[in-house]
């Protein structure tokens, strides 16, 4: 299979070009090294960003080959609906399992097994873990929410995007009026491209108590325009997405992208 290549001399960031963004983005790349090699040099990442991460968005590209294959299979024009539909709720699986790593909240016990007693580490069930798919093509890539994340809730929002003016209207909010305290917020939002739409989904939830590092965007793929939106807007974001495309067309499509999610989930 061919590899897509940067143009000459554009920075790399890890498989795929990295686009010029605010300096508060900040980018977490991965090594092919063995778990625990990947989990020591993101402990040395975060001990160094302590000072600052506060007013820096983070963007996460993790390298998994099935990341890199499901997105492959999303690329494809010749990928049919149900293909692409399934290939969406994998990579949804995936980035969720990525976004969730290092961030759910854990309880301590122990339980008896058939060959002793054991210490154990359990989800905590008491602590509020939110999905908010922005409709419609949201909810592919959140299919399987419900199965990598334990104890969750899920509330759609409907954003539409004018197609002449590229802005944002909501026609469907299910969001509470105001979240409990402490909430984990998933936002599954397929392409960030121009950022209009995912803007407008995180103000929905800062209006209801939410602060920017209680919120992690998942996404198939992102553009810079979108990230520097999101990075001048919300200081403290993790961002998780399958790959970052290098442009955005006058239409708002992202450039190769996937065409219209949406259309290529349902068929319509």
């Amino acid at each position: 299979m061919a590899m897509a290549s940067c143009p000459a001399g554009a920075p790399r960031f890890s498989f795929t070009c990295r686009p010029k963004i605010h300096p508060r983005v900040h980018f977490i790349s991965y090594s092919n090294a063995r778990r625990r090699n990947i989990l020591a040099a993101r402990a040395h990442v975060v001990s160094e960003e302590k000072s600052t991460s506060q007013d820096r968005m983070l963007v996460f590209v993790p390298p998994h080959p099935l990341i890199k294959h499901w997105v492959s299979f999303l690329r494809n024009v010749q990928t049919h609906c149900p293909i692409f539909r399934n290939a969406m709720a994998e990579l949804g699986r995936l980035l969720l399992y990525e976004a969730s790593r290092d961030w759910l909240p854990i309880v301590n016990g122990e339980i008896q097994s058939p060959m002793g007693v054991a210490s154990v580490e359990f989800i905590d069930p008491r602590e509020p873990m939110v999905v908010v798919p922005i409709l419609r093509a949201g909810l592919a890539l959140a299919e399987h929410a419900s199965s990598i994340l334990p104890a969750t809730k899920t509330y759609h929002l409907g954003l539409s995007r004018d197609e002449e003016t590229l802005q944002p209207s909501i026609y469907l909010n299910k969001l509470p009026d105001k979240f409990p305290e402490g909430s984990r917020v998933f936002v599954v939002d397929p392409m960030l491209a121009t950022g209009g739409t995912i803007v407008a989904a995180l103000n929905l939830l800062k209006e209801r108590g939410i602060d920017n590092n209680q919120i992690r965007v998942i996404s198939a793929v992102a553009a810079p325009p979108a990230l520097q939106k999101l990075s001048e807007n919300f200081p403290g974001l993790h961002v998780y997405t399958g790959i970052i495309d290098p442009t955005v067309d006058d239409k708002g499509f992202i450039i190769p992208g996937l065409g219209d999610v949406g259309d290529r989930s349902y068929g319509t």
